[in-house]
């Protein structure tokens, strides 16, 4: 391979990465099918009594961008098999998949460092380490972690990137306020879906104080997933 070839940031990332799609299909077909089920048991969805305002809450709406997310590798992985075999990897952005595995991070670091010691409560099957539980705050973060260890190409990530994927959670925080400011309720009485978001127990100053320390964790757990993704691909390529 010429000196070009081996400086392009894609087929770096693509050293770094498993290259099997047939294992990568397995691997996501598994997880789409736990994904769904944690969100199916949260929500009771399937049940003749949903529980819709489980919908409202983050952990939610993270999960379920992870179950689209999983669905379309899924479609680009069998897609890509169909066209040019199981040898290769599958990922239309790796990128993006960052966005979605740092969104998902923010859901089971809250959970294990802020909600559990507080004991929080939430609408639908919420009992903490639960099956449910587990399912939606620890087993979903994992599998995402673990597709992009294991199928997602490296070496494309930027030193900018966890500013634009602190986004996602930035967009929830928009929702949850205006939500809660026109007067919606997460759960009866509860204008605010997480503790540390209760301007009226908190004051002003105590939820900025939150928020800001969140945003810097965020933002810290962002970068280290970029260095990770630098120095394997990096050292990947070494090795080839």
């Amino acid at each position: 391979m010429n000196s070009r070839a081996a400086n392009h940031p894609s087929l770096r990332g693509e050293r770094a990465a498993i290259k099997s799609r047939g294992l990568a299909l397995a691997f996501r077909s598994i997880a789409f099918i736990i994904i769904l089920a944690g969100i199916a048991r949260i929500s009771g969805i399937f049940t003749s009594s949903p529980a819709w305002k489980s919908f409202l809450f983050y952990t939610v709406q993270s999960n379920l961008l992870c179950l689209a997310w999983i669905g379309i590798l899924i479609w680009w992985t069998a897609r890509d098999i169909r066209r040019s075999g199981v040898h290769g990897t599958s990922t239309p952005s790796a990128r993006f998949g960052g966005a979605v595995m740092l969104a998902i991070t923010v859901t089971m670091l809250i959970y294990l460092v802020v909600l559990v010691p507080i004991s929080f409560q939430q609408a639908g099957d919420y009992v903490p380490f639960s099956l449910t539980d587990n399912l939606i705050h620890i087993i979903t973060p994992c599998l995402l972690i673990l597709d992009w260890l294991l199928f997602s190409p490296k070496g494309s990530f930027r030193w900018s990137d966890p500013l634009l994927w602190a986004l996602i959670p930035i967009a929830y925080l928009a929702f949850a306020f205006t939500y809660g400011g026109l007067g919606g309720e997460f759960y009866p009485g509860a204008r605010y879906p997480y503790p540390f978001m209760n301007i009226e127990a908190l004051g002003l100053s105590g939820v900025a104080l939150w928020l800001a320390g969140l945003a810097v964790a965020l933002i810290a757990v962002g970068y280290v997933y970029v260095a990770a993704d630098r120095v394997m691909g990096r050292d990947r390529a070494k090795m080839e």
